[in-house]
């Protein structure tokens, strides 16, 4: 009966080992020798002045939210190409149909001035 269990006992060790060893072996061997240098801020480059809860722009969102959105978009045309013979014309409509509602959401986008960086 609990032979039938080995495989996922063998299975979560050796997860379980992929994910914790390199931490531990890390942990372990590396050398821990902060100096200013170290511990300076590395993200802005200039010390923080206010609240980490500040407000940020939107517009920063905004941009990053329309750069994930167009990428995965632009990432179903590959597919697409790819088996474009395959699916015919109804592959091909249903494609020109996504595109222009693509096009059409940037134009709004960029009429509304979603694009300008002040």
């Amino acid at each position: 009966m609990l032979e039938n269990y080995f495989p996922i006992l063998l299975f979560i060790l050796v997860g379980l080992a992929v994910g914790v060893g390199p931490l531990v072996l890390g942990k372990l061997v590396s050398p821990s020798k902060p100096d200013s240098e170290k511990n300076s801020p590395y993200e802005c480059g200039f010390e923080a002045f206010e609240d980490a809860r500040m407000k940020f722009d939107v517009r920063y969102y905004l941009v990053a939210i329309l750069f994930i959105l167009f990428d995965l978009e632009i990432a179903f045309l590959f597919p697409w190409a790819v088996v474009l013979k395959e699916i015919g014309l109804a592959g091909f409509l249903a494609m020109m149909l996504f595109l222009f509602v693509l096009v059409v959401g940037f134009i709004y986008e960029w009429v509304k001035g979603a694009l300008e960086w002040d």
